[in-house]
């Protein structure tokens, strides 16, 4: 089996140290390292402790045949871009939970026209970890609110509208939000 553990660590941007403590039950960095070079085999219960600790699914560390990898080709730093010090992909988006998607056809705030938006589906009692993040939010007759949520009192969330001059909204007992997680656009 063809691993991507090391390319999905560097993405991660944790050591072998942090990933071995972050298994479950902690192991060493030395075995991580033989995991990730290939001189320890990787079974599957290893698979899924190393996919845990870096908060990913087994299958990102395995290079499947019907997924197109997109290999890193430079590195943009301070001093310019430059060729990776080693090979790596970039990995596709992956979420807890429920995702639902948003197209921005005007723009709005930092989202401009063409934009995908990619939201992350939240139940009321996770609410309040979504605090000063762009949310969607569902209202009657199929209407949506969109903005920064800067208040949850009880069952009212607090939304700031990204166009200047807007006026705060408050939206009383929403069945769910949609907190932004990741933004895809075309140049």
């Amino acid at each position: 089996m063809i691993t991507r553990i090391r390319e999905v660590r560097k993405a991660k941007r944790m050591t072998l140290h942090e990933v071995a403590a972050a298994c479950d039950p902690p192991t060493t960095a030395q075995t991580v390292g033989r995991l990730e070079t290939g001189m320890r085999t990787v079974s599957v219960g290893w698979l899924n402790r190393i996919a845990a600790a870096l908060g990913v699914t087994a299958a990102d560390l395995v290079s499947l045949p019907d997924r197109v990898d997109v290999t890193v080709a430079a590195v943009l730093g301070p001093d310019g871009a430059a060729a990776p010090k080693r090979a790596t992909a970039l990995l596709p988006p992956a979420f807890e939970g429920e995702v639902i998607g948003m197209m921005v056809e005007t723009a709005q705030g930092d989202y401009r026209g063409g934009d995908s938006v990619w939201l992350a589906r939240l139940e009321p009692k996770a609410f309040a970890s979504a605090l000063n993040r762009d949310i969607l939010v569902p209202r009657p007759a199929g209407r949506f609110a969109f903005g920064r949520l800067v208040g949850v009192d009880g069952k009212k969330l607090q939304i700031l509208p990204l166009e200047p001059g807007a006026r705060q909204l408050v939206v009383a007992d929403a069945a769910w939000i949609g907190v932004v997680r990741a933004l895809m656009r075309a140049l």
